[in-house]
């Protein structure tokens, strides 16, 4: 399950680069959970907060799970989130999930994934977001 139509997770890609004007077409055409992980992933613990309040436990679980956060990442499999686990393992580079997205012609994901790398390799977070 992809959850979202390619063109909200190409938003997605965008909003995670801080393209503001993506971030306000999110939020006023129905998507503010996929702003939100957009702040969430660039360490916006206000984001993570949303996301908990408003019920998108699985957006939240992605969110540490990329982060490394074992108890989110065995939430997603528990919870029946496969595509989020690989979404999050591609996020951390590793090479199963990169070939599990080019094997399902799902390059985008690799292109979203490595932007997302780049940001947590090249940013210093607060490592006292909530714990999930």
């Amino acid at each position: 399950m992809l959850y979202y139509p390619p063109k909200i997770w190409l938003a997605f890609g965008e909003a995670i680069k801080g393209n503001t004007e993506i971030v306000e077409w999110l939020m006023k055409n129905g998507f503010p959970e996929v702003a939100a992980l957009a702040h969430a992933v660039r360490g916006s613990e206000e984001a993570t907060s949303w996301l908990f309040r408003n019920k998108f436990f699985h957006l939240a679980a992605l969110d540490a799970a990329i982060d490394e956060n074992v108890q989110a990442y065995q939430w997603l499999q528990a919870n029946n989130h496969p595509f989020l686990v690989v979404f999050a393992d591609a996020c951390r580079g590793k090479q199963a999930a990169i070939n599990w997205f080019h094997e399902n012609n799902m390059e985008a994901f690799i292109l979203i994934a490595q932007r997302i790398k780049y940001l947590r390799d090249n940013t210093t977070f607060d490592y006292h977001k909530k714990k999930f």
